[in-house]
Formats: C-alpha cells, sequence, structure tokens
C-alpha cells in the first residue's frame, strides 16, 4: 500500500453509536478514512465486494449473518481482503474460530484508540494484530503446546457456512420459508440445513438452538426472538 494514502476502513457494527464513535476516533486519528459502514454481516459481504475497503472491522454478533459467516464470504470472493474483528465476545473460542475463518486480528471492544488505530495499520499492511491480552493468553497457550491433533478432530466437527447463516436466522426467529427467501433457497433445503445442524450438535428443539446461539456469540444475548 501506497504510504502516503490514507488506510480505507469499513466498520461493520449493527449499533449506531458505536460505529459514529468509531469513525469519529479513526479519522481524527488523520491516516484513516471510513468509507462505508454496514449495520448487518450482509450488508458487510456486499459493500466489502463494492468498495474494497483496505480494512474491514467486523463485530461478531452482527444480524442476518454474523460476523463469522461474513468473514468467510468475504475471503471466498477476495482472498486478499483483511478483516479485523472487533468484539465484546473474547474468550479462546471466538479467537480459535476468528482464526480458522481467515480474519487478521481480534480486539476487545475495551480496546484503547491507541491500540485499535495501531491494530488497523498493522493489518492493512498485511501483518497479524491481537489485543495485548489475548496475545497473552496465545503466547501462554503456545508455551504449554496444545494437543494439536485434538483441536483438528474438534474443528472437524464444525458447521458449515450456510448451517451457520441458517442457525442464526432460526435463533432469530425466521420460519422456513422466511430463512429460504432471505438466503435465496427453497424452503426444503433450509429444513435440509436445519436438520443437519441439529444433528451436529445434537440439539433438537429451537429454544436450544437459540440458547447455542447466544452463548456462542452468533446472535446477542439481549436481543429479541421470537420462538416458533
Amino acid at each position: 500500500m501506497n504510504p502516503g494514502r490514507k488506510i480505507t476502513v469499513l466498520l461493520a457494527e449493527d449499533h449506531a453509536v458505536v460505529c459514529e464513535g468509531l469513525r469519529t476516533l479513526l479519522e481524527a486519528e488523520g491516516h484513516c478514512v471510513v468509507v462505508g459502514q454496514a449495520q448487518t454481516g450482509r450488508a458487510a459481504v456486499e459493500m466489502t465486494a463494492a468498495l474494497k475497503p483496505d480494512v474491514i472491522l467486523m463485530d461478531i454478533a452482527m444480524p442476518e449473518l454474523n460476523g463469522l459467516v461474513a468473514t468467510q464470504q468475504i475471503l471466498a470472493h477476495n482472498p486478499a481482503a483483511r478483516v479485523l474483528i472487533l468484539s465484546a465476545h473474547s474468550d479462546d473460542e471466538y479467537v480459535e474460530r476468528t482464526a480458522t475463518v481467515g480474519a487478521m486480528g481480534f480486539l476487545e471492544k475495551q480496546t484503547s484508540a491507541e491500540v485499535l488505530t495501531k491494530a488497523i495499520h498493522q493489518v492493512a499492511a498485511g501483518k497479524t494484530f491481537y489485543s495485548p491480552t489475548i496475545a497473552r493468553r496465545l503466547m501462554d497457550k503456545q508455551r504449554r503446546s496444545r494437543d494439536r491433533d485434538g483441536l483438528a478432530k474438534q474443528n472437524s466437527a464444525r458447521l458449515t457456512s450456510r448451517e451457520m447463516e441458517v442457525l442464526q436466522l432460526v435463533a432469530e426467529g425466521q420460519a422456513n420459508k422466511q430463512a429460504a427467501g432471505l438466503l435465496g433457497i427453497s424452503i426444503k433445503t433450509v429444513e435440509k440445513h436445519r436438520q443437519h445442524l441439529m444433528d451436529k450438535l445434537n440439539i433438537h428443539e429451537t429454544a436450544g438452538l437459540t440458547r447455542y446461539a447466544m452463548s456462542h456469540g452468533i446472535i446477542e444475548s439481549g436481543v429479541q426472538v421470537t420462538l416458533i
């Protein structure tokens, strides 16, 4: 990237107040320009394709399409895209999942302005960046020599991108017909994905799927849902 050019940033954050605060902070720093604000994961995918920002600052708990699946879809279309996760959920499982889908870094929402701007510069330069507390945890895990075979086996049971989409819509209270319309697929295909994810998770009722989605940050724990 040309060192004299400002870093273009797409904000993927569904809370307007947080988004405006991030825009003000980044543009005051002087080296970044916010080229767009996406309030859903699906919008983030579409806006990335249209705007081609240097960095996508992505929340995990996004409506319609959570940040993990949105990141997968962005990188499937443009492997060179650089996604930096900014989330209130920062336990080890979230960090591992974001690395698996191809994000280049992970910041906690309590991160200082100085760390945030440093992270964006690092990611724009093609380097990974993690919040200091997360980086320390990762180093501790490396020193303990984690069981790589066990981790690979655990990863193999994870949901596909489409199953994650269906899970999110089910947890948000969408009926199969509504989910089919949003995803552009048939009702029977939605039913098939729904059955597959239930079998994988060994959860066979909507309330259980909703609790799973909340506990794993796929939807916000405070979101209003209608159980069907």
